[in-house]
């Protein structure tokens, strides 16, 4: 008896907004910017690379590209990415840690 193995592909996981807000958060919490690239990849597919390509003005293959696991898109692709996606970034500050001498 032999086993079939598909290739697990996180985009058919992303179903919904909330599923999707709740990966790139994960993701951005790593601070790794080509897995953030990627994951932008991956959530794009999950959304249609073409309705994606078509929201930000740039060709699909051309998103394919710089969004890959060897892209190096310019930060004005990403946010255009982020964009399109219906995602936002926000910036906080970490919560300030008192040392209590004991």
């Amino acid at each position: 008896m032999t086993e079939k193995f598909t290739r697990y592909d996180t985009a058919e996981y992303l179903k919904t907004d909330e599923d999707i807000a709740a990966y790139f958060d994960a993701v951005l919490e790593e601070n790794d910017p080509q897995l953030a690239v990627q994951a932008l990849g991956t959530i794009a597919r999950a959304k249609g690379m073409s309705q994606i390509a078509q929201e930000t003005g740039l060709a699909r293959e051309s998103l394919y590209r710089a969004l890959s696991d060897t892209g190096n898109p310019e930060f004005a692709t990403v946010f255009k990415v982020i964009r399109a996606l219906g995602l936002q970034l926000h910036a906080s500050l970490p919560p300030i840690q008192y040392n209590v001498a004991g």
